[in-house]
This record gives structure tokens, C-alpha cells and sequence, in this order.
């Protein structure tokens, strides 16, 4: 690929790239494994990176996960990992409402997760939601619904009980409740499987609602810089001196360009290097954001420096 982006990450290139940053931010499925498999040499560049000194740190969309079970998942994959490292958006949401929102001991309606529920009451925030939302057929009268006064906030991430009730349960909230705040932690609207197939993701449901309400939400995730401003305000990370390493140019390469930092895309997920050039050479200045500074074929591309 012409010009000084997007140069293939290999040989002897790989150490000075490697000394110029003190931080590390790796996505995670696509990136270090894929679905319930480990990407071959992952967990050694990890664990080799950080014996070197580096920080290093795991930021993922995903918000059906604790950061407890983030790192049970990891230690059985052998990647040497805390929970402390991880910061997801079921984390990341629970610390904007607390520390931006300042709901804490507040109540949101949350279509969500379990481990979102888990998130938010580490924090000392309460919800209602959780779960299928059983109407009953006194409650046909749709924009009567019971409604919790106690509720500050709608939140939204992946909920696999996601409903006509809830949709409408989050509109009056919206709509109805005075001063009602609106968040979600992701814009993802597919999330891609092994064999090309793909469900639908977290963004859907989110601009259901935020149709429904004619309100747009703030989001936490990727690529909105919220994220590694967690990171970065826990462990003084200097974004000068950090690598984001992703397998999404939308998500991951875009936060990396958002926030300043150096960027790596490896191709063991789902944005190939051919997207990066038809981003390259469109013209377009919101599409050089999508552009990484480098690539690989897998991180495991890395660990001859490392082991050098």
C-alpha cells in the first residue's frame, strides 16, 4: 500500500515500534482468540510483553461479560491477565454513569446483560429490566406502562431478551421521565461469526430505541474515546506512547485515531487490508480515521522481536 500508513509490521521493523510505546490495548475476539479458540501465539505475546515491562490492556465491546469472567476466560487460555486490565463496556458503562452521570445509588432501566446488572451494581447503582419483561393483558395500554420513578438513566447494550415491551418501556421512560439519561455501550449492528455468519449486534438495538425515542444516546464503547480515557485515568497511560492493536477498522483503528494513539490491525478478525486501502484512498478525512498505522497477519507476528 502506498504512502506511510498501513505498512506490514515484519522483520526488523517490529522492535522499534515496539520500544516506542509503553502501553498496549488489545481487542479481543478477532484479535487474541477467536470465539472459544486462543489465536495461536497470543497468550505468548501477552504474557512476553508484559515480562518486558509493558502495560498492557484488554478493551472489548462486548458487555455480555464480567470483567471476572474476562479473566477466567483468559487464565484457561493461558494468558496471564486481571482483572483490573480488563475494561469492557459492561465495566466501562457502570463507571460513566457513576463517575460522569453521577448515579451512584441511583437506579437505571437497563436492556442489558446479566454481567451489565453485575457492572452497575459493583459501582452502587441499582436496575430494573434484567430479564424478559412480562406484560401482562391488563397492561395492553402501551403508553400507560408502569414506570419506576426511581429511574435516572435508559441503559442499552446486548440483550438477548430484547422485546416490543421493552422498546416501549424505554421510550416512556424517555419520554416521559424529566431529565431521563440515555447510554449505550456500543454501535456494533453485527456481530460476525465463524463461516461468514453473522447475528445481529448491539447497535441494533440501540437505534431501535433511539428511533422510538427520537434521542440519540451517548456511547462508551469503541470507537468513542470514553474507553481509553478509563484506561488512561486508572493507569496514566500517555496515548503518545500506546498501541492499539484491533481486527475492526471501524471500531478499534477508529478509537486508536480518536485518542492519538498508534494503531495495529491484524487480519485474523474481520477487516481486511483491502478495506484499510479503499479507506485510504477515498478522500474522505472521516475514512483516514478507519486507516491503520501498520498491520499483521496475526500477533503472533510479534513475538520474534519479543523473543529476540
Amino acid at each position: 500500500m502506498s504512502g506511510s500508513k498501513c505498512t506490514r509490521l515484519t522483520g526488523a521493523l517490529v522492535k522499534p515500534v515496539l520500544d516506542s510505546v509503553d502501553s498496549v490495548l488489545f481487542d479481543c475476539d478477532g484479535v487474541i482468540w477467536r470465539g472459544d479458540q486462543a489465536i495461536p501465539g497470543a497468550s505468548r505475546v501477552i504474557n512476553l510483553l508484559k515480562e518486558s515491562g509493558k502495560k498492557v490492556f484488554f478493551v472489548t465491546n462486548n458487555s455480555t461479560k464480567t470483567r471476572k469472567m474476562y479473566v477466567e476466560k483468559m487464565t484457561l487460555m493461558g494468558f496471564n491477565a486481571t482483572e483490573e486490565e480488563v475494561f469492557g463496556t459492561a465495566y466501562c458503562s457502570a463507571m460513566y454513569l457513576k463517575n460522569e452521570c453521577k448515579l451512584e445509588g441511583k437506579k437505571v432501566y437497563l436492556i442489558g446483560s446479566s454481567a451489565m446488572r453485575d457492572e452497575l451494581q459493583a459501582v452502587g447503582i441499582q436496575q430494573t429490566g434484567v430479564g424478559e419483561d412480562h406484560i401482562s393483558g391488563k397492561q395492553m395500554d402501551w403508553a400507560n406502562v408502569d414506570l419506576n420513578p426511581e429511574v435516572k438513566a435508559v441503559v442499552v447494550g446486548f440483550d438477548e431478551h430484547f422485546s416490543y415491551s421493552k422498546l416501549n418501556r424505554a421510550l416512556q421512560y424517555l419520554v416521559q421521565q424529566p431529565g431521563c439519561l440515555f447510554v449505550g455501550t456500543n454501535r456494533d449492528t453485527r456481530l460476525p461469526l465463524e463461516g461468514g455468519k453473522a447475528v445481529p449486534g448491539t447497535g441494533c438495538l440501540l437505534q431501535a430505541v433511539e428511533t422510538a425515542a427520537q434521542r440519540q444516546a451517548q456511547t462508551v464503547g469503541k470507537p468513542n474515546r470514553y474507553m481509553f480515557d478509563c484506561v488512561a485515568s486508572q493507569f496514566g497511560v500517555d496515548p503518545g506512547r500506546c498501541l492499539m492493536v484491533g481486527d475492526r477498522l471501524d471500531t478499534d483503528i477508529m478509537l486508536g485515531s480518536n485518542c492519538g494513539l498508534k494503531t495495529l490491525l491484524t487480519l485474523t478478525g474481520v477487516s481486511t487490508v483491502e478495506d484499510a486501502e479503499a479507506h485510504q484512498k477515498s478522500g474522505c478525512a472521516e475514512r483516514q480515521g478507519m486507516v491503520p498505522d501498520y498491520y499483521v497477519e496475526s500477533i503472533a507476528d510479534l513475538l520474534p522481536a519479543l523473543q529476540g
